[in-house]
């Protein structure tokens, strides 16, 4: 291995150490998890540290003999910039290396009909608050994450049925600023993993369309050409109503947050909460049937892929205490090995955030993987 090779191998291996660790972490105890010398492992803590990348904690003493000073993530310098174009709105939001909100902001905006340069040029100006937002506090962004709802692939977007996109090529830039794109429901995905105890999951994303993102052995599935997790689409009635994707039946047309919002004769989905709360007949009975074609298309992903948990997330996670009942019926009919596991059913501990917070974490995550790439950046 070439001494470069080396010392990129070397910087990552202790910067994910330090990252994986819980409380703050001795160099002797990363020395003996790396099997690095206490030298070298001292020699690229001082380089970390020096980037900004990791710092000293308190001290603590946790047996006889003289305290022992741990190091951490820092959260002073870089930062990550996650952006999210949905159906009906756009969202921002910057996180620290030790994973701290430190700003979002949601514009509620209907990208339906909106052409993708008209919808990239409405996300600069919230993604330029972000970085200024940042920048007060003394963080440095280097490159940012788009999620969007539809078929990522090689820099273009095949198909986002919910925006009506087909076949666009993404931009390399929004604003002054480098950025990679992502589905929404991996990257909701990925968010929740970070931020749950779980490390198996089928992530569900609930918004006017349905996404998911797998997740097995707390590593991201994304299929061959990243398009796993289009449970949107997964058929729950042959014959029933057509999808804007061209198909008919599809689980969206049941479950996404306009069908049960129609169902309900609520013209704003932001009413659903309360009025299930409050008993109402006709918003129990939407939410009824949305659990039911839930249920029927969860039940097929998990005998297909043995998954412990779903986890609900987007508009499904407020909704959770009344879709669980008749997605939990329908898991315990139809799914081969419920009798003696059935999967745990949960809403998201992020919300609404996950996708712009996970989007945010695959900057971040991506300095933590390769932080020799990043220190060559900042140098002058």
């Amino acid at each position: 291995m070439r001494q470069t090779s080396l010392r990129a191998h070397n910087l990552a291996l202790v910067l994910r150490l330090v990252a994986a660790s819980p409380t703050p972490i001795s160099r002797a105890r990363i020395a003996g998890a790396s099997g690095l010398t206490r030298a070298t492992v001292s020699t690229i803590v001082d380089e970390l540290i020096a980037g900004g990348l990791v710092d000293f904690a308190d001290e603590s003493r946790t047996g006889v003999g003289r305290p022992s000073v741990g190091v951490t993530l820092a959260g002073t310098r870089p930062a990550g910039l996650g952006m999210e174009v949905n159906v009906d709105y756009l969202a921002t939001c910057v996180i620290d290396l030790a994973g701290q909100v430190r700003h979002r902001e949601v514009v509620l905006s209907d990208q339906r009909g909106r052409s993708p340069a008209a919808a990239w040029e409405a996300l600069a100006a919230p993604a330029a608050r972000a970085l200024a937002a940042a920048a007060a506090q003394g963080l440095v962004v280097h490159s940012g994450a788009v999620a969007l709802p539809g078929l990522i692939e090689d820099a273009v977007v095949h198909v986002a049925p919910n925006l009506g996109w087909h076949r666009v090529a993404l931009p390399a830039r929004i604003g002054d600023l480098l950025v990679d794109f992502g589905n929404e429901a991996n990257l909701a995905a990925f968010g929740e993993l970070h931020a749950c105890e779980l490390s198996s999951f089928l992530y569900v994303s609930g918004e006017i369309g349905i996404g998911a993102g797998i997740v097995v052995n707390s590593e991201l599935f994304r299929g061959t050409r990243g398009w796993a997790g289009e449970l949107g689409h997964v058929t729950v009635d042959p014959a029933g109503k057509p999808c804007r994707c061209g198909s008919r039946g599809c689980l969206e047309q049941y479950a996404g947050e306009d069908a049960i919002r129609e169902a309900a004769s609520l013209p704003d989905a932001a009413e659903l909460v309360d009025r299930a709360k409050a008993g109402d007949e006709a918003t129990l009975a939407s939410l009824g049937r949305a659990g039911l074609a839930l249920g029927v298309a969860l039940s097929s992903t998990v005998n297909l892929l043995d998954l412990p948990a779903v986890v609900l997330g987007g508009h499904f996670a407020p909704l959770a205490e009344w879709l669980c009942p008749p997605i939990e019926a329908e898991l315990r009919q139809r799914v081969l090995t419920a009798r003696w596991s059935s999967p745990l059913i949960r809403p998201s501990v992020l919300g609404a955030e996950a996708t712009v917070i996970g989007a945010a974490r695959t900057v971040t995550q991506a300095i933590i993987n390769d932080p020799a790439r990043y220190l060559a950046s900042i140098r002058p």
